[in-house]
């Protein structure tokens, strides 16, 4: 690759390698060419949309004869050329590009990514309004990702290069499947209906195979084969919250070889919008799911990957903390084929966003919808045998953006999110709901009352956490943003700076354009609200308590949010927070790291996620509700266990009971019913002094006597119940790997452990006295046999324990 001046080459030049070219991986970008070679820094970036890069690749030995070169995603306006001659022009990051060539045996592909900047300041359609988070206003006009031009959400990394791969297919006969078509859908009787369709004019006969059935293929004189298979019975796709994520090999046998085409599971998703409209809830195989997870980035920001082996790490953990919905939102870019698979196997749904933002897209140009169209059947296309595709979404805040700018409801929607998507979306995919935008569906687009809202109220808009409640949100497809503090041992590797005080770490956090405040400021709030204390003071005085305080209280908004939003009663069917995973490391938003580390927010997400859950609700003068659910396909035998504790140890009032919870069923009830008496749970009625300062409730497996599940409730706020604490730590090892067992003398808040090199199953937790609590230590790659050692701290321990 050779980076020049904006159109310093009109074609492509003999002798490139003598120009300063670098080796340049595709799939790749730019960006992440010159980062290898040592000229490109992603914490300082300077602009790549100014200057124009060439790619050249020598190909020899191929058998010469009729060829197709497959472009899967060329960003942005990219020239083709072919043994020097102009071959073909892309126009678009998100379509994929077909180019027949004759292969001579000797052969030199060139591609020309042109300079964005020129084009993105073209004048098109006068637009109606024009958004304040994105610059410069001309992306409007290309097909091309936000990503690198939002200042102050994201590092301005300009996308550019073959960020997916190029391949060179060859001419076999036409024995190879082209334009293969494939849906998969679950009937109300439990059959699967599986149909196929693909064009190989070589082939005589093939077979559909799938889960124990098979049927001979219908051939039309095109060469195109065709063949709906019924399977009764079929195990289905599940979320993984709520059962089993089934997947059945889909295979072709045609003229006496078998060949593998997918995997697939079976599955109906519906979209119950309530008696009034309003309502917003996914039902899977006929069984409400309260939708919980987070909004993905990026799993590199210079690299824009596309491989299983970068998606993984951050899927995997998705999967781990409980979460089982991600939305890919309209900022960002489309994902590949290898995402969704790993989506499917783990079980989580996917709310995926066309990639439309904020602005008034010409959708009325013939030529900009006839992209749109294209854009989205490619997609639909590549993912049709997903069964983890769940929603389609029009695309990110275009119709909250032009409300909060005064415009009429006749100018928030248009063509483009009524007409053109849906139609392409009810074609390809008529098994995944449409949602025009998000947010929408109130008397504000976001309204966060009625259909889908970006909720904020608790986050960036620093209400109180009782407004999570008040607000009455339906469905969060955003919500819940907060500077999330990394581990010590990130801060350490990658940020080793003054924590606030130093520019660098200010730069890592994420801030509205034009704001006055950023997300650090949301975090110190509610620092300040749960905990009593003033932060900038702690900043001056106390750094290691402010960043351990600042870990900590994020995690608790989220898991106290969540109890409101997934218990009985609650208006909620979903919310995902804002994001997963950070595209640099610092305070950024993601609750995983950008090294692909759990910040402490992702434990707490994590406990407030689990499907066999137990929640603890405020009601004031009616006292502490208990609320027990089990979202799993089988039915429980439970225990539930409640301690209201005097200065975190001393017991006095609780109660036990036993209960059998069917599948995918909840129960509520008073703290007072386990108790035969009268006591004042949330020292709503505060005769005389407090009796106690938290209550803990532990769900246990009858029998088994295993925990499940833990909540606890401060009636007098977190900080009154802030006492000094003494933990003990014992390192055991049994055949399953290394266990730490914790102990301690009261109640201990936000207990951490740190093990360099080891990953806890649970991290930033409460720990109630009188039990000892085991946490697996899961060792990283690089310290598989190796013994632990660490400490364990918290926010009020006395002293820290080692290990």
């Amino acid at each position: 690759m050779s980076l020049t001046a904006a159109g310093a080459w009109a074609t492509p030049p003999d002798g490139m390698e003598e120009t300063g070219s670098i080796d340049a991986p595709v799939p790749g970008t730019v960006a992440g060419a010159l980062e290898r070679a040592g000229r490109f820094d992603r914490t300082a970036p300077y602009p790549l949309n100014d200057k124009d890069a060439w790619y050249v690749l020598d190909l020899a030995g191929e058998r010469p004869g009729a060829a197709t070169l497959l472009f899967e995603g060329l960003a942005s306006v990219a020239e083709i050329y072919w043994n020097g001659a102009p071959v073909a022009v892309s126009q678009s990051m998100f379509a994929p590009l077909e180019v027949s060539v004759t292969l001579s045996g000797r052969d030199r592909l060139a591609i020309c990514f042109r300079a964005l900047a020129p084009h993105l300041a073209r004048k098109g359609p006068r637009a109606r309004w024009r958004p304040q988070m994105i610059t410069p206003q001309g992306l409007r006009l290309v097909r091309t990702s936000l990503l690198g031009y939002m200042p102050g959400w994201c590092p301005e990394i300009h996308p550019a290069g073959p960020f997916r791969p190029v391949r060179l297919k060859c001419d076999d006969g036409g024995r190879r499947q082209r334009d293969l078509r494939l849906s998969a859908r679950l009937a109300d009787d439990g059959t699967g209906h599986l149909d196929l369709s693909f064009i190989a004019p070589g082939l005589k006969e093939a077979v559909l195979r799938c889960a124990g059935r098979s049927l001979a293929m219908d051939r039309a004189p095109d060469g195109r084969f065709m063949g709906r298979l019924a399977i009764p019975d079929v195990e289905p796709w599940w979320p993984h919250t709520h059962g089993r994520p089934a997947l059945h090999a889909v295979e072709i046998e045609a003229d006496g070889e078998r060949r593998s085409v997918a995997r697939t599971g079976f599955r109906r998703i519906s979209l119950d919008r309530g008696t009034d409209g309003s309502d917003f809830r996914l039902v899977v195989n006929g069984s409400p799911v309260f939708c919980r997870g987070a909004v993905w980035t990026n799993a590199d920001i210079v690299d824009l990957p596309c491989e299983r082996d970068r998606y993984e790490p951050f899927v995997r953990l998705a999967a781990q903390a409980g979460m089982n919905m991600l939305r890919i939102g309209g900022t960002m870019t489309y994902e590949t084929a290898d995402f969704f698979r790993l989506c499917d196997e783990h079980g989580i749904l996917v709310w995926q966003d066309f990639m439309f933002a904020n602005f008034d897209y010409p959708a009325q140009d013939p030529a900009f919808a006839a992209f749109v169209e294209r854009e989205a059947e490619d997609f639909l296309t590549g993912v049709s045998a997903s069964p983890s595709l769940a929603v389609l979404c029009g695309g990110s805040e275009i119709y909250q953006q032009a409300a909060m700018l005064g415009l009429p409801e006749r100018s928030w929607a248009g063509p483009l999110t009524e007409e053109i998507l849906p139609t392409v979306a009810a074609r390809l995919r008529p098994d995944v709901p449409y949602a025009e935008n998000s947010p929408s569906g109130g008397a504000m687009p976001f309204s966060p009352n009625a259909g889908v809202t970006h909720y904020y109220g608790v986050g960036a808009y620093c209400r109180p956490l009782e407004d999570a409640r008040r607000a009455g949100i339906r469905f969060a497809a955003e919500s819940l943003a907060f500077a999330n503090v990394p581990e010590q041992s990130t801060l350490d590797a990658h940020l080793d700076v003054p924590a606030v005080h130093d520019p660098r770490w200010k730069a890592r956090v994420p801030r509205d354009r034009g704001a006055s405040w950023d997300f650090e400021d949301v975090r110190d709030h509610y620092l300040e609200e749960l905990y009593g204390a003033d932060p900038a003071r702690l900043r001056r005085e106390n750094l290691p308590h402010y960043l351990a305080l600042s870990r900590a209280v994020s995690g608790e908004v989220m898991e106290a949010t969540f109890a409101e939003w997934r218990r009985p009663g609650s208006s909620a069917n979903g919310a995902l927070v804002w994001t997963l995973q950070d595209l640099l490391p610092g305070a950024g938003w993601g609750v995983i790291d950008a090294t692909g580390r759990p910040k402490p927010a992702w434990y707490a997400l994590r406990r407030a996620f689990r499907p066999v859950q137990v929640l603890l609700c405020d009601e004031g003068t009616n006292g502490l509700d208990v609320h027990v659910l089990n979202e799993t396909a089988e039915p429980l035998e439970l225990v539930l266990e409640l301690s209201c504790l005097r200065e975190g140890r001393q017991r006095v009032a609780g109660g036990k009971r036993k209960m059998s919870l069917g599948a995918r069923q909840a129960a509520s009830f008073p703290a007072t019913a386990l108790f035969g008496a009268f006591f004042d749970t949330t020292y709503a009625f505060r005769f005389g002094q407090p009796a106690h300062d938290v209550t803990v409730a532990k769900l246990r497996c009858a029998g088994a006597g295993m925990v499940l599940a833990e909540a606890f409730h401060f009636p007098l706020g977190r900080a009154e119940a802030l006492r000094p604490a003494t933990v003990s730590a014992t390192l055991v090892e049994d055949e399953n790997g290394w266990f730490l067992s914790l102990e301690a003398d009261r109640l201990a808040q936000s207990v951490a452990i740190e093990a360099d090199g080891f990953l806890p199953s649970d991290n930033w937790f409460h720990l109630a006295p009188a039990e000892a609590k085991t946490v697996r230590l899961v060792p990283d790659a690089d310290t598989v046999g190796r013994k632990p050692s660490g400490e364990v701290h918290g926010i009020g321990l006395a002293t820290a324990a080692t290990f």
